[in-house]
């Protein structure tokens, strides 16, 4: 059974027209999670231009506060952050930030045994001036 979609007040808002996340069967499924500060909707670690345009950024920063949206989208789901099974995690610039983003990782997740599953994609942009978002599947337990 589908259920309906979920809202976490405490995570940015949707850059589109979907959920947080949804719930169907005995799992639970996340959109895309940013980076962005859900009450300034600022982006951590992100300098710009006067002109506006992206100067730098800081995948470390970036990572922390992805990772705590996520946990957010989760608690208001009713689900922990131990009950993760699936993360796709999308980086902008996979050769300049991989090694930063693994190790903030591997504080989340310090042992590999019971870290969820994963899969690292590098691609080419994000829809917001963003450099890593995750997609999530979590198994809640009852």
């Amino acid at each position: 059974m589908v259920g309906a979609g979920i809202h976490a007040a405490s995570a940015p808002k949707a850059v589109g027209s979907y959920p947080h996340a949804r719930r169907v069967g005995d799992l639970l499924f996340l959109s895309g999670i940013g980076p962005r500060d859900p009450a300034t909707n600022s982006i951590p670690g992100n300098e710009t231009n006067p002109d506006g345009k992206l100067r730098s950024y800081d995948i470390t920063a970036q990572t922390h506060a992805v990772f705590a949206n996520v946990r957010a989208v989760l608690e208001a789901s009713g689900t922990r952050w131990e009950d993760l099974v699936d993360v796709t995690v999308y980086l902008t610039d996979m050769a300049r930030d991989f090694a930063a983003y693994n190790a903030v990782w591997a504080e989340y997740f310090p042992d590999p045994a019971t870290a969820p599953c994963r899969t690292t994609l590098g691609i080419t942009a994000l829809p917001t001036p963003i450099a890593i978002e995750l997609k999530c599947i979590a198994a809640p337990k009852e």
